[in-house]
């Protein structure tokens, strides 16, 4: 009987093993295989939307800077591009008008009303000759040429400085979107190498959500400075044009201004 009771003992202790084992090898931890992460661990939504929400703060808030920032380029770009549209075109109506005029007061009347810098010019350098008129037997004629040659780079620049209000932001954002961008990129990485110790694994599907999030970052800046540096240069090259329009239009200015002083030397 002892020999019976022994042996029914030692069977009782192999199967409650054997169940216990079972139980371990049908839980997913047992089950799941070295390395690989239970699916309820794994990211679900890698949209940008969804990444932006998943980001760390430190991200997120450079992600919604440089969007501001893609915002600002954008608006900033649709007023220059129109502000320079409008400059050209006026500076080139009044130039045609002062050129088919012929003399300084048949120009003074064709510009009346308007207030483009070219419109300006004229009147400043009619003011100039109508207050040297009264000397000009005494004062050299060259004198008042230099004068008005004066008035009109004045207005040329002042005209160039309006011009170029905002491009400095957009030469800003150009230069330094891109690297605020990769300091969300590192940031985002350096978190994600975080994540890699602690959970003890390198299974791509812990580092991959953060290394995206990261990305994105990279390419929100990337989004922001290229546009601005093209508009930045296409605003440069407009004024630059611009203002060279202005100087045509000065240098008619001041041949019919000499032409005016001729007659009225000749006339005294």
């Amino acid at each position: 009987m002892s020999k019976k009771r022994a042996t029914e003992t030692k069977m009782n202790r192999s199967l409650t093993a054997l169940a216990a084992c079972a139980v371990v090898a049908a839980s997913p931890a047992f089950a799941q295989a070295p390395g690989v992460l239970p699916p309820d661990t794994l990211p679900h939504d890698l949209s940008p939307w969804g990444m932006f929400m998943a980001a760390d703060i430190v991200v997120k808030a450079v992600m919604i800077g440089l969007a501001a920032a893609s915002v600002v380029t954008w608006t900033v770009a649709l007023f220059k591009l129109i502000e320079l549209a409008g400059a050209a075109r006026a500076a080139a109506v009044s130039h045609g008008r002062i050129a088919a005029a012929g003399a300084l007061a048949a120009a003074a009347g064709r510009l009346t009303g308007r207030r483009d810098p070219v419109a300006r010019m004229l009147r400043a350098a009619g003011r100039e000759l109508v207050a040297a008129r009264p000397d000009l037997p005494g004062v050299p004629a060259q004198g008042v040429k230099e004068r008005v040659a004066s008035t009109l780079a004045r207005i040329e620049a002042a005209a160039g400085r309006q011009l170029a209000n905002g491009t400095g932001l957009l030469a800003t954002i150009g230069a330094t979107a891109p690297f605020v961008g990769l300091f969300g990129t590192v940031w985002g990485i350096m978190n994600a190498f975080v994540g890699i110790s602690r959970a003890q694994t390198t299974n791509l599907a812990v580092v991959a959500p953060g290394i995206a999030e990261a990305l994105l970052a990279t390419a929100l800046g990337l989004v922001a400075a290229i546009p601005a540096v093209i508009v930045y240069n296409l605003c440069a090259r407009a004024i630059a044009s611009h203002r060279a329009q202005l100087r045509d239009s000065g240098a008619l200015i001041e041949r019919l201004v000499s032409r005016e002083l001729d007659h009225a030397m000749r006339r005294l």
